[in-house]
């Protein structure tokens, strides 16, 4: 004869309180994983438009010349287009000339990914 005061094994009720447990530890887990994947994708983004702002900035630090005003254009860089603005304005020091530049992403929705502020003297 069986005894029912002592059973072995688990009831269909602590089974499916198991699998609620798991199923909600295992979609917490792809969540994580899917932030993960997002925040390296903005990291790269990040990243490479910091790459194209500097390329940016250092041909406005080499330029004999810089006349003031704004400038932008689209270059290619990890098979990503991206888009630059450059705004060169003066500062209370008429030596100095102080550069904005801004890149954005190439994509239908762009965003500005990257910005850097630099100065230099002006041309003699």
């Amino acid at each position: 004869m069986t005894d029912r005061a002592h059973p072995s094994g688990f009831t269909l009720v602590e089974t499916l309180v198991a699998l609620a447990v798991f199923g909600l530890a295992a979609m917490a887990l792809l969540n994580l994983a899917g932030e993960n994947t997002r925040s390296a994708a903005r990291v790269e983004t990040r990243t490479l438009a910091g790459i194209v702002a500097e390329n940016i900035a250092v041909e406005a630090v080499i330029a004999p010349a810089l006349a003031e005003g704004e400038t932008s254009g689209r270059v290619d860089l990890a098979g990503r287009g991206w888009s630059w603005t450059r705004r060169v304005a003066g500062t209370d020091d008429p030596e100095i000339q102080r550069i904005d530049i801004a890149v954005l992403t190439d994509d239908p929705r762009p965003i500005q990914a990257a910005d850097r502020i630099l100065f230099r003297t002006r041309a003699p």
